[in-house]
C-alpha cells in the first residue's frame, strides 16, 4: 500500500470506487427531494443533504450490490431511499433532542422551526416508500418497512430508557439497535436482496451491518467522555443531556450506594452541578468503564468483519473489513 492509499480513509476509497453510482443517487436525492408546492421542503432537506455527510449508509447499500455482480438500476433507488430515511430520522432527532448544532451546522430545526422538520422528515419518508415501491421488490419494501418501524420503536423506547438507572446492557443495545443498527443492517440486506445473492449471502450483508451499526455508537457514546475532534461534540454532552450510555451503565452496575446516588440526582433527576461531570469521569475510570466499553466496541467491529468472510472475494469487501476498523481506530 503506498502512501497516499494509507493516508486515505477507507470510506473515502469506498466513495471514489463507488463514484459513478454515488452521483447517481445524488441527482436522484436532488430529483426526488424537489416539490413544486412547497419551497420549504427542499430548502430543509438541501442543507441537511448537502452538509457533507460521509453517505456511509447508501455506500453500503451500492457496495453490498456489486459484491454480489449487480449492476442495475434499482440499487441507486435503494440507496436513496436509505439515505432518506436516514435525513428523516436526522430532522426529527434534532426536534426530540432539542439540537441547535448536527455536524458543526445549525440544525433545520433551529434555521427553520420544529413543525418545518418534522414535516419535511415525513416527506421524506413518504418519498422513501415511493422509491421502495418502484424496485418492484416485495422482499426489499418488506426488510426496509421493518427497519423504518423499529428505528421508531428504538427513539421511542430511548425517551423512557435514557434516564432509567434500570436500564441495562440489554435494554442499551435494543435501544442502539433501533436508532442506528437497524438501518445499517437494512442498507446491506437490500443490496444483496436486489442482487438475487443466495440467502446466506444476504444474512451476512445483514450481520455486517448490524455489527458495524452496534459499533459505531457505542464508539459515539465512548467518544463523548474520551474526547474527539471527529465527533464535533463536546465531553460530556450526553452526561448534560442526561442520556445513560454504555459507559454510565457499566458503572451504575458496580455503583456503591453513595455513587448510585449521585447518578440518580445527576441523571435521573437532571440536578447536575459543578464538579459533577469530573466526578463521573472519576467514577468512570475507577470501575473500568470506559475500557469495558472499548472492549464492546472492538469485539463488535471483529463480528463485523467476521460475517464478510461470507461473502465473495472482491476489492470492495476489502474496503467493507477497512471501515469496521476504521469505525474503532478512534478509539485505539
Amino acid at each position: 500500500m503506498g502512501l497516499d492509499e494509507a493516508t486515505v480513509k477507507p470510506h473515502e476509497r469506498l466513495s471514489a470506487a463507488l463514484a459513478t453510482e454515488l452521483s447517481q443517487v445524488n441527482s436522484l436525492i436532488r430529483t426526488r427531494m424537489a416539490s413544486e408546492h412547497a419551497p420549504r421542503i427542499p430548502e430543509v432537506t438541501a442543507h441537511l443533504v448537502e452538509a457533507g455527510g460521509k453517505r456511509l449508509r447508501p455506500m453500503l447499500t451500492l457496495a453490498a450490490a456489486r459484491i454480489c455482480g449487480y449492476y442495475g438500476p434499482y440499487h441507486i433507488h435503494l440507496a436513496a431511499t436509505v439515505e432518506f430515511i436516514h435525513t428523516a430520522t436526522l430532522l426529527h432527532d434534532d426536534v426530540v433532542d432539542e439540537s441547535g448544532q448536527r455536524r458543526g451546522r445549525p440544525t433545520a430545526n433551529l434555521l427553520w422551526d420544529n413543525k418545518s422538520s418534522i414535516l419535511v422528515g415525513d416527506y421524506l419518508f413518504s418519498r422513501s416508500f415511493q422509491l421502495m415501491v418502484e424496485t418492484g421488490s416485495l422482499r426489499v419494501l418488506d426488510i426496509l418497512a421493518n427497519a423504518s418501524a423499529t428505528i421508531a420503536e428504538g427513539e421511542v423506547l430511548q425517551l423512557t430508557a435514557a434516564q432509567d438507572l434500570r436500564t441495562d446492557e440489554a435494554i442499551y443495545l435494543q435501544v442502539v439497535r433501533g436508532k442506528t443498527a437497524a438501518l445499517f443492517s437494512a442498507a446491506t440486506e437490500v443490496g444483496g436482496v436486489i442482487a438475487g445473492a443466495p440467502d446466506p449471502v444476504t444474512k451476512a450483508l445483514f450481520d455486517y451491518g448490524d455489527s458495524l451499526g452496534i459499533c459505531f455508537q457505542i464508539v459515539d457514546d465512548l467518544l463523548d467522555y474520551w474526547g474527539s475532534d471527529a465527533t464535533g461534540k463536546n465531553i460530556g454532552d450526553d452526561f448534560r443531556e442526561r442520556k445513560l450510555t454504555l459507559p454510565v451503565i457499566k458503572a451504575v452496575a458496580k455503583a456503591d450506594s453513595e455513587e448510585r446516588a449521585f447518578w440518580e440526582r445527576t441523571i435521573e433527576k437532571g440536578d447536575q452541578r459543578d464538579g459533577d461531570l469530573e466526578h463521573a469521569l472519576d467514577l468512570l475510570a475507577k470501575h473500568g468503564a470506559l475500557e469495558a466499553t472499548r472492549a464492546d466496541a472492538l469485539n463488535w467491529a471483529a463480528k463485523a468483519k467476521s460475517a464478510l468472510e461470507a461473502l465473495p472475494n472482491d476489492p470492495i469487501r476489502d474496503m467493507l473489513s477497512d471501515i469496521a476498523d476504521y469505525v474503532v481506530a478512534r478509539v485505539n
